[in-house]
């Protein structure tokens, strides 16, 4: 805590903005964001890639935050205050950093796989400043912080072996998919069967078993996506740039909108129950994988005539 109480005292309202913003790429849309881009438009080896990471990653982490079950620094120590704006997205228990986790598993993979040695740099940086913003506005100690750090780290290095080349990963795929199910499932067994002690929190652990569903929503939705694209679709991510634009900002735009829409429709369904978010979960990955790639076509033909024009013009 200490460390926290000297950035506390640096606190001011130009660097709280800052940071503010800057902690959102570790959020779970930022994620999603860049997870189909590199799906959709670059490499759908480096798109398998970040998703493994990052739920191989969502369920260390969750498990780590329901074992330990370590409060946020403004509940250990009533005499801390926070940056407020990073109030509401500071949901569970503090350790490990579900945000640095995100941010630097994201930026692993990215780095690992691109030539660009300025997008090398951007990933270190990024890296490095979303972590520090959750120490800077209050929500993580070092300790959450730098265990996050390296379990994305080394998930990131663990898994580049089986996805460096396609040789590799073509081999490795189906077994990778079938891992990330099955540490699904049991970490659903985990929240569902583990017994608490009675004095844990209610909503933390209520958060807890959310994420499990989440996950074995977003892993079965992954594998069928896979198996559909490799017998069915084998759909290309190549298209002329603004094909490539169109497509993943509308793309984008309605998996979030499913994520929004089918969340209340689905918890009436299900009787309020959280299994709702495995549903809505699975449908949206199913979109990604096998849905919205049939539009991929016409995204590479509207790109090329827009090219052709401007050609023309020029």
């Amino acid at each position: 805590m200490g460390f926290l109480y000297f950035l506390e005292g640096l606190r001011h309202p130009i660097a709280d903005a800052f940071f503010s913003a800057i902690t959102y790429l570790g959020d779970e849309i930022c994620f999603m964001a860049l997870a189909v881009l590199l799906f959709w438009c670059v490499n759908k080896r480096r798109g398998y890639f970040l998703f493994a990471v990052g739920f191989f990653g969502i369920a260390a982490n969750q498990v780590l935050k329901l074992l330990f079950r370590i409060p946020r620094p403004w509940v250990a120590d009533p005499g801390f205050t926070i940056v407020e704006s990073a109030r509401a997205g500071a949901t569970g228990y503090s350790f490990p950093s579900g945000h640095t986790q995100n941010i630097v598993g994201t930026m692993g993979v990215i780095g690992a796989t691109t030539r660009f040695r300025w997008v090398r740099a951007v990933c270190i940086i990024l890296a490095i400043l979303v972590p520090f913003s959750r120490m800077y506005l209050g929500v993580h100690t070092p300790l959450d912080v730098g265990v996050a750090f390296a379990i994305a780290a080394a998930l990131a290095a663990g898994l580049w072996f089986l996805f460096r080349d396609e040789v590799a990963f073509r081999s490795s795929i189906p077994y990778v998919l079938g891992a990330l199910v099955l540490c699904a499932g049991l970490y659903l067994a985990f929240v569902l069967c583990c017994p608490f002690p009675a004095d844990a929190d209610a909503e933390n652990l209520a958060h807890g078993v959310k994420n499990a569903y989440v996950m074995c929503g977003c892993a079965a939705g992954l594998l069928i996506s896979y198996f559909y694209d490799k017998r069915v679709l084998n759909f290309e991510t190549k298209a002329p740039l603004p094909g490539q634009i169109l497509k993943l900002l509308l793309g984008l735009a309605i998996l979030i909108g499913l994520r929004m829409v089918l969340k209340q429709p689905l918890l009436k369904l299900f009787g309020g129950s959280v299994a709702a978010d495995a549903v809505r979960y699975f449908l949206m990955i199913l979109f990604a994988g096998c849905i919205w790639p049939h539009t991929f076509p016409f995204f590479a033909r509207v790109g090329a005539r827009k090219e052709e024009k401007f050609i023309e013009k020029t």
